[in-house]
């Protein structure tokens, strides 16, 4: 099953801190509708650009994209 990398990108000087807080309430979000995704995560791409992710089954993530609005998506690799 293909799973998909559901992402929210930030930008600007505060675009860590923004990633890191927006990580808590995707996991907060995880956690109160009892979702069986264990790979969530932030990722840096220098101080300008850091993004938060969430992998699910491709089979979940229509419901999950309309609910949470991600800027985009792709299909996750663990290589």
């Amino acid at each position: 099953m293909r799973k998909i990398k559901l992402i929210w990108d930030f930008r600007g000087p505060a675009s860590k801190k923004t990633a890191e807080h927006h990580l808590i309430h995707l996991k907060e979000y995880i956690n109160i509708n009892n979702l069986d995704i264990t790979i969530t995560g932030v990722e840096n791409y220098g101080d300008m650009h850091n993004l938060a992710f969430m992998v699910v089954n491709e089979s979940e993530m229509k419901p999950l994209r309309d609910a949470l609005k991600p800027h985009r998506g792709q299909v996750y690799s663990e290589n």
